[in-house]
């Protein structure tokens, strides 16, 4: 074993993907090593966007725009739809856990609008089998939009620390 991978194995344990990250990805801060992290890991599974069969790794390619016409970061609960349930503090309304990245009609569509009222939407486009795949692959639990927002962001963090496992996991084939 190389000196590279007892320092891998060393930091990438159990505990790490159980706890650490989880941890780490408590944060509102958009240049989170988290929150790069779980983008890496949506890229190497092939992750298409959420409510979308495009994968997300097809739009940080090089010589693709990445603008407005292509896909924007989008708050899972808007955020001013957070404004009128009592969340007032951007720390609480930007945690990395309340992002995914959308196409840009889907990030229109869905706008302001509170989770269980847009998630109906996509879950008659999709279908109930639809839904929970896309649920899965961009780590967000089942019936989120029924969940409180701060229990949301708990399992959020779980799920996504999840992905990146699965992402460390594929790269170390």
């Amino acid at each position: 074993m190389t000196y590279l991978d007892k320092i891998i194995d060393t930091h990438f344990t159990e505990d790490y993907f159980r706890l650490t990250l989880p941890s780490e990805l408590n944060s509102s801060s958009a240049t989170s090593p988290a929150w790069y992290g779980y983008l890496a890991a949506l890229n190497v599974l092939g992750t298409p966007m959420l409510f979308s069969t495009a994968p997300l790794a097809h739009h940080f390619a090089v010589g693709t725009s990445g603008g407005k016409n292509s896909i924007d970061k989008h708050h899972i609960f808007p955020k001013h739809y957070l404004e009128t349930i009592g969340f007032i503090n951007d720390r609480d309304r930007n945690q990395i856990a309340n992002f995914t990245y959308l196409d840009y009609a889907t990030n229109i569509d869905i706008s302001d609008n509170p989770p269980a009222e847009y998630v109906q939407r996509y879950k008659n486009k999709l279908g109930e089998e639809g839904y929970r795949l896309a649920c899965e692959q961009n780590a967000l639990p089942i019936d989120f939009e029924k969940m409180d927002y701060m229990e949301f962001l708990t399992q959020r963090r779980i799920l996504m620390a999840q992905t990146v496992r699965k992402a460390y996991k594929e790269l170390c084939r």
